[in-house]
Order: C-alpha cells, then structure tokens, then sequence
C-alpha cells in the first residue's frame, strides 16, 4: 500500500529534523568525583612518577594513557622525572562495562488511509487512536577513569579523581582523552566535590581541544590539552 500524503509529509519531517542535527555540536559529559588533601608547594616540589599494578606492568595500553595523563599535568607545572627523584607517585585505574536501557517508542498506525477523512481530520494525522507504543533495547557503555596522586616518602595520599561518562561508543581508547581532560580540569578540585563536566567532541582527532582551565592554588604552566582512560 502506498503512503498516503499525512505519512508523506511525516516522513519529509523527519528527513529535515535529521539533516538539521547532523550540524549540531557532539559533547561528551563526565561526572567528576575528587577527594583533596591537597598541601599546595612549589613547581619545585611538584615532581611525580607513575606507579602501577602487577596486572599493568609492560602494558603499551597502560603506557598510552600516562602519556595523556602526563600531558594533562604538565598543565598545572607537575614534572615527571625517574621514580627515585619524584615527590609523588600517580596510579591510574580505569574501565568499561555495557548495561541495556529500554525506551517506549511510539508506534503509529493509520488504519484508514486518505482520502477517507476528507481534506479536515479533526484527530490529526492519525485518527482518533493515536500512537501504540513498544519497548526497544538499547546497549549503553559506561567508562571510568581514576587518578590517584600520593606522597612517596610517607605514602600519604593527596588526590583521588574519578570520571565516569556513559554513552553509545563501546571504545574505551576513544573516551580516553575526554576522561582525562574531565578528571584534571581544575586541579585541585575541594574534598569531597562532584561536578559535571561537558567537552565538545573533536571530529577530526577524537580529542577536545580546549586546555584544562586552572585551579585554586596551582596555575597552570602551559595550555597543553590532557587526554586519558577508565578505571579498573
């Protein structure tokens, strides 16, 4: 059966509505999560090294996003140097798992199609009956990443972030740099802070492009943007 003129122009209106939002902005949020005991000091004594897990020994995945934290604190004047030099020692713990969520979606059905109710249809488009609805099954990614900086003399620690983002993209390796670039904007954020934190979505690398913005007691030294990945 062809469509009638109604499910014509319904269907024009959804072509326009998805060329209008194939222009639209992408951003990825992050809820943060930061617990502070933060002490301050000088550039001088900002110094750290990474440190990590028998499970992340030799591990290249492990080594690329140190890499994009490191980027990420070198924005706030921390320098990495060999482990015996450092001040603080910075673990990494990060993750993904897949939950399902399931939305009503509505249905539509025009049992009598035109020109049955005439040029004036007092119900609209469809009738008296309006739409029928059905459940529909969705997979839904959630990614975490967490940073965790402690003292190497004493083994105090002095910062612990965490951000989690959930969406469509199963990729990890894709969610990494906006992960990283949630978890340090502000660097020291209060004890006990959540905040939420939204970065447009990079088409051509993957990657945010605005720098960390800087934080109470530690200005950034250079804007170098920081990328990362999920806790385990």
């Amino acid at each position: 059966m062809m469509p009638d003129r109604w499910t014509r122009r319904a269907l024009l209106m959804l072509a326009a509505l998805a060329v209008t939002l194939s222009g639209c902005t992408t951003y990825v949020t992050s809820q943060v999560t930061a617990f502070s005991a933060w002490g301050g000091g000088s550039d001088a004594t900002r110094t750290y090294a990474f440190t990590r897990n028998p499970d992340q020994q030799h591990s290249i995945e492990q080594s690329t996003y140190e890499n994009l934290v490191a980027d990420g604190l070198s924005s706030y004047a921390f320098r990495q140097v060999p482990e015996r030099q450092a001040r603080y020692l910075v673990g990494l713990a990060y993750g993904s798992r897949m939950d399902t969520v399931t939305v009503p979606q509505p249905v539509f059905y025009n049992p009598w199609p035109s020109p049955y109710w005439g040029p004036v249809n007092p119900w609209g488009p469809w009738g008296p009956w309006g739409p029928a609805y059905v459940n529909q099954t969705y997979p839904v990614y959630s990614h975490a990443l967490g940073i965790r900086i402690t003292e190497q003399a004493g083994g105090k620690e002095v910062y612990n972030v965490t951000a989690r983002t959930s969406g469509d993209d199963p990729s990890l390796v894709r969610v990494m740099p906006y992960l990283v670039r949630s978890a340090l904007s502000n660097v020291p954020l209060q004890n006990g802070s959540v905040q939420q934190v939204k970065l447009p979505v990079d088409k051509n690398s993957g990657a945010p492009g605005e720098a960390p913005a800087a934080a109470s007691g530690v200005a950034p030294a250079k804007a170098a943007p920081a990328g990362a990945a999920p806790a385990k």
